[in-house]
């Protein structure tokens, strides 16, 4: 590939503010919706996604979960949020950080506060991931790209074997 068949490695932040952000609704959470600008996926990131993200008030960030594989982190650049890590409800503001690592504590963001809360998110993207929802009892699995789920009543133990 040559130099100029690259996509130059820099977003400055008047790129930024001219993207156009992307609405995500959770599939499990339908009051998770967030705003999203994908930061990786403009400059050709395939090992790690990192992404500027807007919470408008009253909506989570995602389902309260965790990750089997992936890890992830959150940076609070503006407003403020209430992050729910495992049994703790903490408020979060600008330069706050949270990082998630494989079989962290379940954790979402809520916004209950007027103005919007935005965060720099982001994680590596493994071609496999198990997440856990323990709210509502279900477990996804990614494999390259695909995702299905099974509620943890339907799991069954594979029998060891002799």
């Amino acid at each position: 590939m040559t130099e100029d068949a690259r996509t130059p490695p820099l977003l400055t932040s008047q790129e930024i503010s001219r993207l156009a952000e992307t609405v995500n609704v959770h599939q499990f959470n339908e009051n998770a919706v967030r705003h999203t600008k994908s930061l990786s996926d403009r400059l050709g990131l395939t090992q790690i996604g990192v992404h500027l993200v807007r919470v408008e008030k009253g909506h989570d960030s995602t389902q309260f979960h965790f990750h089997h594989v992936d890890e992830e982190f959150i940076y609070v650049l503006s407003g403020r949020g209430i992050a729910e890590i495992g049994s703790e409800r903490i408020e979060v503001g600008p330069g706050d950080f949270m990082g998630f690592a494989q079989h962290s504590v379940p954790h979402n963001l809520h916004n209950p506060f007027d103005e919007d809360l935005v965060y720099l998110m982001g994680g590596n993207r493994s071609p496999i991931d198990v997440c856990d929802y323990p709210k509502i009892n279900r477990r996804m699995y990614r494999v390259d790209g695909n995702k299905e789920y099974v509620d943890f009543e339907n799991l069954k133990a594979v029998p060891k074997s002799r």
